[in-house]
């Protein structure tokens, strides 16, 4: 996300946008904003959007215009700065994802550095407001937000920096991309996030249990799931992710499996890398879709 990624696209990808349907609030704004372009040879992960916005509504049938916040940004006192951080052991942080924000500078600009440094440090100047305005890095339209980042996504130096700060401070390193000042805002377990083939995932259906303690999502239009449906599928069309998406945490528990589904398993995989990124544990993208289900797994579903 280094804002270098034609020049580095080995080691650089992007998550994939939405399909050109979805709509401006759309999973599609995330895939833009992600942090990851630049640093990671595999993206993973959406990143936050760029401003929290107001509380959201008690239920999914309510209007909601803007997508909701990723992660919350830690202690609220300022950050202290240090060359390179050691005190955080790294392996202390197996299996952890990390929300990391950062600016860049470019490897002559040391001296930009360091006055950014001092302005932290000295006069209580946020990280976030320098990124926008001296980052190199496309993310500081974002304020410099990597969102959460995991490790084999990141160049070895930024990784070994993020993964042994302590949280909320800030610490400077130095890759090929140029010399950066980060920080880790907080940290999570690693979430899952797997195909499931439909033959498996019909054997499982079979179990009332199933139906009963997973969470079935589906997030194709209407007008598809009047022509094929799967009994315990709740709805969600991506067209409407303006008016879901912020209130996802409160009708849907993170911790509990989760299940996304829909014609032919791209538009669910999107959807379950946004589920990902807002902390939900296990999810599990139906493979080929409905599609796939109804030629593999059970026939008596129509197909279209």
């Amino acid at each position: 996300m280094l804002g270098l990624r034609a020049r580095a696209a080995a080691q650089l990808p992007c998550p994939s946008p939405s399909p050109s349907s979805a709509p401006a609030t759309s999973l599609a704004r995330f895939a833009r904003l992600s942090p990851l372009a630049a640093l990671a040879p595999m993206a993973s992960a959406p990143p936050p959007p760029a401003r929290a916005r107001a509380p959201p509504p008690a239920s999914l049938s309510a209007r909601w215009d803007a997508p909701t916040r990723l992660g919350g940004t830690g202690s609220s006192s300022r950050p202290t700065t240090r060359v390179f951080c050691t005190a955080a052991s790294s392996a202390q942080r197996e299996g952890k994802e990390l929300l990391v924000q950062h600016l860049l500078v470019g490897e002559k600009d040391v001296r930009l550095l360091v006055d950014l440094e001092k302005s932290i440090i000295a006069g209580g100047a946020d990280l976030s407001d320098l990124a926008v305005e001296h980052s190199l890095c496309p993310s500081k339209e974002n304020g410099g937000m990597l969102g959460w980042v995991r490790k084999g996504q990141m160049v070895p130096e930024f990784e070994e920096a993020a993964f042994s700060a302590p949280l909320n401070k800030v610490v400077r390193c130095k890759t090929k991309f140029g010399w950066h000042l980060l920080q880790v805002l907080a940290e999570r377990d690693q979430c899952i996030l797997q195909d499931i083939d439909p033959e498996e995932l019909h054997t499982k259906m079979q179990d009332p249990s199933f139906l009963e303690e997973a969470q079935l999502i589906d997030v194709r239009e209407p007008d598809e799931v009047a022509k094929a449906s799967l009994p315990g599928f709740k709805v969600l069309p991506l067209r409407q992710f303006g008016t879901w998406g912020p209130v996802m945490t409160d009708e849907f528990n993170p911790q509990k499996d989760t299940y996304v589904l829909c014609h032919h398993g791209m538009r669910s995989m999107q959807v379950a890398k946004w589920l990902q990124s807002q902390g939900f544990k296990k999810i599990y993208n139906v493979a080929g879709g409905i599609h796939a289900y109804a030629v593999k797994a059970d026939s008596s579903v129509p197909t279209y």
